[in-house]
């Protein structure tokens, strides 16, 4: 694990992370690494699959607008590559 100092922290913040690490009953280190995680790993992360399919409902899409893709669509079977 990584070990990361913080320098310069005022005196009412480290106050403020103690109070709080108290009421969560952890240790100011580990309230710290709390806030942290929670301020870069949200807990619902973003889906591409969903995030796509909210677009294409904002936006009214439906099967039928992704037909044309079946028609425009390569449909012969694909072929090994050779490493000749």
């Amino acid at each position: 694990m990584a070990i990361l100092t913080v320098r310069n922290v005022p005196d009412e913040v480290h106050r403020a992370l103690r109070v709080r690490a108290a009421m969560h009953g952890r240790s100011t280190e580990a309230e710290v690494r709390a806030i942290l995680e929670s301020a870069v790993k949200p807990e619902q992360r973003v889906r591409m699959g969903d995030a796509l399919a909210e677009l294409g409902r904002r936006l009214g899409l439906t099967n039928d607008d992704f037909a044309v893709f079946d028609e425009v669509r390569d449909k012969a079977p694909a072929q090994p590559m050779r490493f000749e």
